[in-house]
C-alpha cells in the first residue's frame, strides 16, 4: 500500500509539478485528491477528501504579493463545491500583507505555507 502511494506522489509531482507536491501532503495523510475540479470561476488545484472532510486547495507560488481577487475567487469556488478553503503559500517567494490575512481570518479561509 505504501509502494502504491510513493508511486502515485510522484506521478503526480511529475504531471503537476508543484501543485503535485502539495497533494502528496494530503495522499500521505489519508486524503483522496482530484486535480484541477472545474467551476465556472475557474479550476480549484486539488480537492482533497477523507470522510465526510472535504478541503479546496488553491496553490500561490509566484513571487508576488496575493490580492484580494485570489482570495475571493477561492472562496467562491470552494462555496460551490462545499468545501473548507485552504490557501496554500508555496516557498517564500509569495508574500501576504496583513489586510489580507483579516480578511482571510473573517471569511475562514485558513493559510498554509509550505517550503519543501
Amino acid at each position: 500500500m505504501a509502494g502504491r502511494m510513493l508511486y502515485l506522489c510522484k506521478i503526480f509531482e511529475r504531471r503537476y509539478g508543484v501543485i503535485g507536491r502539495v497533494a502528496r501532503r494530503y495522499l500521505m495523510a489519508g486524503y483522496s485528491v482530484e486535480f484541477m475540479h472545474p467551476t465556472r470561476y475557474g479550476s480549484i488545484h486539488i480537492i482533497a477528501r477523507r470522510g465526510s472532510e472535504k478541503i479546496a486547495v488553491e496553490v500561490f507560488e509566484k513571487p508576488s504579493s496575493v490580492t484580494m481577487d485570489t482570495a475571493t475567487r477561492l472562496l467562491e469556488k470552494s462555496r460551490l463545491v462545499g468545501a473548507k478553503p485552504l490557501l496554500v503559500l508555496y516557498s517564500s517567494g509569495p508574500r501576504m500583507d496583513s489586510t489580507m490575512r483579516n480578511y482571510c481570518a473573517e471569511n475562514g479561509i485558513r493559510i498554509r505555507r509550505i517550503r519543501d
